[in-house]
């Protein structure tokens, strides 16, 4: 017998029963992992045969190939019919192709994909396209911005007069507000795909035309970022670090005032509560809330409630909390509301339920009322759901002004129910609820919009989204109107 191995032929005798593993051994033939045999390893040789030993061997090769991007339109009624915008250049991208390439005696047997890694994601092109829009124009006091699409547009005047003031359509609605002039909005766009961070934080004046985008050299702002009350340019902010484990952050829980010149100048940015771990479940965030009159700042985290002593750099308590256990990756923080005298806050309250075998498990959340001079809360509507939102009129000439707040129309599954909309007086009496019509589906969880007073100095109208759309409930005759009708709006503030 004979034994073909290495393009060599080499003879050779056994004995009888001798197995094709023994007889290569004999031969000082090693076979590697790959390596096979023909007969098979494990047989008996019962006969004169050659053995065939086949040398196996894989390569691997790696191919570099474009992902071509995407076209996609976006149906938009704040531009003229028929006029595009283009709001997203596209780009290429990128992936690895790696190829298995299995070889037999240095001959290529096989070829296939082996592993594909994309290296840089492709970046779609979004034209947006304007349509007709089927909405009489209101007159609006103030000025309402909106993100749509990734974009952020102003209605100015009117609901009639549109206009983009960000198109790069990579806005993440974590951060989008007005200032209490309305000239400027603080909104966040998201990190690149190559970047570690999640976001960064820009302002624009929204005044003027044509004014290019502040980059405020800030990164990953998730739960606040707010314009001081009376104090040009100046805002506060609280940032998180970046994780892969959901809810993809740990938040810091700290606390920053930074001032900006017109040019975007940074005066300062001065820090004024420490990184710390914020409590029970504190990874999620912590909530900062100025009053009307800037002189406090309130701080919601899901186990307590308090006020900022901005000097000190410490929080001062004032409410503990159940915290809500979601059983999940998210935490509840209870929304705030100052009054428009700032004498007062209301927030929903997490209450331990008639029957709470499990601490933090009650479905039951009551809305507060809470003095800030006696620090004396008041339960004023019971079981209204944890995205109750409440929001405070601006303050009328008799001194008086009213609340609206989120009734969650399933207040045991208020984590995922949708709600309405309730209008009530201060100390909650002559409680209505205004929106949606009997029978309709409910909004989802919300901060409903004042809108700024009127030429009488009272707040005549309310704003929020509904399915997508901006809607205005007039008051106090309760008339609607759809002012939008894309469906594509997510984000909203009104100055």
């Amino acid at each position: 017998m004979a034994i073909d191995a290495d393009g060599k032929q080499i003879p050779l005798e056994v004995s009888a029963k001798t197995s094709v593993a023994q007889a290569l051994e004999k031969a000082g033939i090693e076979l590697k992992n790959l390596d096979r045999v023909e007969p098979e390893s494990f047989k008996l040789i019962t006969a004169p045969t050659n053995i065939q030993v086949i040398r196996v061997s894989e390569e691997f090769d790696v191919e570099e190939q474009v992902i071509p991007f995407e076209h996609q339109t976006v149906q938009n009624e704040s531009l003229p019919k028929g006029q595009t915008l283009l709001i997203q250049p596209g780009a290429n991208g990128s992936q690895q192709i790696t190829y298995r390439r299995v070889m037999e005696d240095g001959v290529q047997k096989s070829r296939s994909i082996f592993k594909v890694s994309v290296v840089k994601d492709p970046v779609p092109e979004i034209t947006m396209v304007g349509v007709q829009t089927p909405f009489t124009p209101l007159s609006i006091p103030g000025r309402i911005a909106y993100l749509i699409a990734g974009n952020a547009w102003v209605m100015d005047g009117s609901t009639g007069t549109r206009r983009p003031m960000v198109t790069t359509g990579d806005l993440d609605g974590q951060i989008f507000t007005l200032s209490n002039d309305g000239r400027w909005l603080l909104y966040t766009r998201k990190a690149p795909a190559d970047s570690k961070n999640i976001n960064s934080l820009f302002a624009i004046d929204i005044a003027h035309e044509g004014q290019a985008p502040i980059d405020l050299g800030l990164n990953n702002v998730i739960h606040h970022a707010a314009w001081v009350p009376n104090q040009e340019n100046t805002f506060t902010y609280s940032t998180v670090e970046p994780r892969d484990a959901p809810p993809g952050w740990q938040s810091n829980n700290d606390l920053w005032m930074m001032t900006f010149t017109s040019s975007g100048s940074v005066i300062r940015n001065d820090k004024i509560i420490e990184p710390n771990s914020g409590g029970t479940y504190g990874w999620w965030g912590t909530e900062f809330t100025w009053s009307p009159d800037g002189n406090h700042l309130a701080y919601a985290r899901p186990d307590q409630i308090g006020l900022v002593d901005q000097k000190e750099g410490t929080f001062v308590l004032l409410q503990n909390l159940i915290p809500y256990n979601s059983q999940s990756d998210w935490a509840w923080i209870p929304p705030l509301e100052w009054s428009p005298d700032s004498r007062v806050f209301f927030y929903p309250d997490h209450s331990a339920g008639a029957a709470d075998s499990q601490p933090g498990s009650s479905p039951d959340f009551n809305l507060e009322a809470d003095f800030l001079q006696s620090n004396s809360p008041v339960t004023i509507v019971p079981l209204t759901g944890m995205f109750a939102y409440p929001a405070a009129s601006t303050l009328q000439p008799d001194g008086r002004y009213q609340l609206s707040y989120l009734q969650a129309i399933f207040p045991t599954r208020s984590d995922t129910s949708r709600y309405k909309i309730v209008l009530m007086d201060r100390d909650g009496s002559n409680k209505a609820t205004v929106f949606p019509p009997e029978g309709s589906a409910g909004i989802e969880p919300q901060r409903v919009l004042w809108s700024p007073p009127d030429e009488n100095k009272v707040s005549n109208r309310l704003a929020f989204l509904y399915q997508g759309n901006i809607w205005f409930l007039d008051l106090p005759d309760l008339v609607t109107h759809q002012v939008t009708g894309d469906g594509l709006i997510s984000r909203m503030d009104w100055r």
